[in-house]
């Protein structure tokens, strides 16, 4: 049987990714037309679980819950990410939605900014709670909330990556 190889062996994108920052990125970029985001809104099969545990593990404040206008019945809720940003959920009670699914143009996971000592407390609080750190590597752990979203807890600077500015 031939070797399994893992993604990326040999492949070496340097040259294109070198010319899509040639013809994208300028140095006299102008502002963004955008303020920041608001909220990024997630779906929760189960509101009570949601808040256990991105305010009880993760330590997100829950700071809103109301009825969602767009579907009576539906909850909607959010939580203080920092830096003014909110991360939000809704249910849909009645609809079967189905299992986490990542497809193109869909969410792969969402980067939170944190400090290293505050990575390595709410590392600690993750797997008391039994999640499983999915990767750690550097600066990034990521493991799953409670509907199979992909989260990471990033050690940088807001607007850096592996102490690289990326804003």
């Amino acid at each position: 049987m031939a070797a399994l190889t893992t993604h990326g062996d040999d492949t070496d994108r340097g040259d294109e990714w070198e010319a899509m920052r040639a013809k994208h990125l300028h140095a006299d970029r102008p502002p963004s037309s955008a303020q920041g985001v608001h909220h990024l809104a997630l779906l929760s099969s189960d509101v009570e679980r949601t808040i256990e545990f991105y305010q009880g593990v993760l330590e997100f404040p829950l700071t809103e819950l109301f009825e969602n206008r767009d579907y009576v019945g539906s909850t909607h809720f959010f939580f203080d990410i920092g830096n003014g940003n909110l991360l939000a959920f809704f249910d849909f009670p009645g609809l079967d939605l189905g299992p986490y699914a990542e497809v193109l143009g869909s969410m792969h996971h969402l980067a939170i900014s944190v400090s290293p000592e505050k990575q390595a407390y709410l590392k600690a609080k993750l797997i008391d709670a039994g999640v499983t750190i999915d990767f750690d590597h550097e600066t990034s752990i990521y493991f799953r909330g409670p509907d199979g979203e992909r989260l990471e807890l990033l050690a940088d600077e807001l607007g850096e990556m592996y102490g690289q500015k990326v804003n």
